[in-house]
């Protein structure tokens, strides 16, 4: 009962269409900013380490390096501040958290690209022609 009664109360606050990110995927995340009277969209990009949480509480963590340092923030999903994030490159992973990346230097901080293949289906007049 209870656990209906949350999902009731937070439903109002989640987002229609959460963005579809997982580990491992470098991405843009678009912030908004309010600086005294203005508003502006910072973009922050880096590879998503770890994702957690469920509902309004979902989660996830992004590292970027910036002069040599490693920078990570924390975003919640459905918060009004994440304005947009765009996925910029799949990565290929076997953890749920990469904390590991933490303790990378050069190129060992690379996550091997995960490649998408869509196969088309082969057309029946191309099959007859092949064939003969």
């Amino acid at each position: 009962m209870s656990q209906q009664l949350m999902n009731l109360v937070e439903k109002p606050y989640l987002k229609a269409s959460p963005p579809e990110f997982h580990v491992g995927d470098t991405v843009d995340v678009q912030c908004r900013i309010v600086e005294g009277e203005k508003e502006r969209i910072q973009i922050f990009n880096g590879i998503v380490i770890a994702h957690q949480g469920r509902g309004i509480n979902e989660t996830f963590t992004v590292r970027r390096i910036v002069g040599n340092e490693g920078v990570e923030r924390k975003y919640l999903v459905h918060s009004p501040g994440v304005v947009d994030i765009k996925v910029r490159r799949r990565g290929r992973v076997r953890r749920a958290k990469l904390y590991y990346l933490r303790q990378r230097i050069g190129k060992a901080r690379k996550l091997r690209e995960l490649r998408i293949h869509h196969k088309k289906a082969a057309e029946p007049a191309v099959l007859a022609t092949s064939a003969v």
